[in-house]
């Protein structure tokens, strides 16, 4: 039976594996998979290969690993929507949607997945909605609670969600995706997550407040 870690190793073992997926990430953008090298990313990150081959065997695992943490958002503040409406409430999660697609390397992100969408099918799947969960989350359970409310009537939260979700990153993210330079102001922003709440209050909205 193996020993189990002090509190010392453990706490050693988390900063080698942060530095590891930090030194990971920027080199996966700038050199892509293939010109990154494991050896190039434990010197960037300060530990042994040795070290680094014990937290990632493999150059996959690693890839995969840094995409993962790096979508994550473990430091979030549950997300709490504004009372007062059934529109309040969806502007402000569409608004945190926002944020979350407008943070840095978000977009070479998704590009690194795209680009290696071949060679790791199944992480494409598992990165679709990554980083965006807990807005997903606070989204589904917003439309939950509105049909009990009687506010709205929903009949299928995950089509809702998605419809509200795509309207936003159709002009706020995949432009952005595309065309590198592209940009909007916070007004336009704001404009285009109202709209998105108008059209979903419009169609499943019971009475408009």
């Amino acid at each position: 039976m193996p020993r189990e870690l002090s509190a010392y190793h453990r706490q050693i073992a988390a900063n080698n594996r942060a530095a590891i997926l930090k030194a990971a990430t920027g080199l996966f953008l700038e050199l892509g998979y293939d010109r990154t090298s494991l050896a190039r990313v434990a010197g960037n990150a300060g530990v042994s290969k040795a070290t680094l081959f014990k937290q990632f065997p493999t150059k996959a695992e690693l890839f995969e690993a840094s995409v993962l943490a790096a979508g994550d958002t473990p430091d979030s503040e549950p997300l709490e929507p504004p009372p007062g409406s059934f529109h309040a409430g969806l502007v402000g999660l569409g608004m945190a949607y926002a944020e979350l697609l407008s943070r840095p390397r978000m977009a070479d992100l998704i590009r690194a997945v795209i680009a290696e969408s071949t060679r790791f099918p199944e992480l494409r799947q598992r990165t679709f909605d990554f980083g965006t969960l807990p807005v997903l989350r606070a989204l589904r359970n917003f439309l939950q609670a509105a049909n009990t409310q009687g506010t709205a009537n929903v009949n299928d939260l995950d089509v809702a969600a998605a419809q509200f979700l795509g309207m936003i990153a159709t002009v706020v993210f995949w432009p952005r995706l595309v065309h590198g330079n592209w940009s909007l102001t916070d007004g336009e922003t704001l404009h285009t997550v109202d709209e998105a709440a108008r059209t979903i209050v419009a169609r499943y909205a019971t009475r408009v407040s």
